[in-house]
């Protein structure tokens, strides 16, 4: 717990410090801000290795699909990363690009997903078979 707080405050002190870059030059505050949001990541990757650990150990409890979880933890992957990208877009004054990739990201996790969704219309079509 002790990191995250450091994180945080080392992340406050860098929002600081870009302000004050941002009168010298917005260049510099932008790549200060897109370093500080890559080592925020690797913290929190650190965070999330035990929540993938439990969903292997579910995995292998409940014997599901491994294709299944690997789907649904790229899907978060990518809604987080698609997250930090468009907030980053838009401190540097691009909210259109930042939208987009939002969008993209959301059309990308569907895609991912459509193997999810043929399981469960198949589920479904046998239930109702057996009805």
């Amino acid at each position: 717990m002790d990191d995250v707080l450091k994180v945080i405050f080392g992340a406050l002190i860098a929002v600081i410090l870009g302000l004050t870059l941002r009168h010298q030059g917005k260049d510099m505050a932008l790549l200060l801000s897109t370093a500080v949001c890559c080592m925020v990541v690797a913290v929190g990757i650190a965070y999330l290795t035990p929540v993938v650990d439990f969903v292997r150990q579910l995995h292998e409890n409940t014997g599901s699909d491994p294709e299944f979880l690997r789907i649904l933890l790229k899907s978060v992957g990518i809604g987080l990363v698609a997250e930090i990208a468009g907030l980053i877009c838009t401190d540097a004054g691009n909210a259109a690009l930042a939208k987009t990739i939002q969008i993209l990201a959301a059309a990308v996790v569907l895609w991912m997903a459509l193997p999810l969704m043929s399981a469960l219309l198949e589920l479904v079509q046998r239930m109702m078979e057996e009805v």
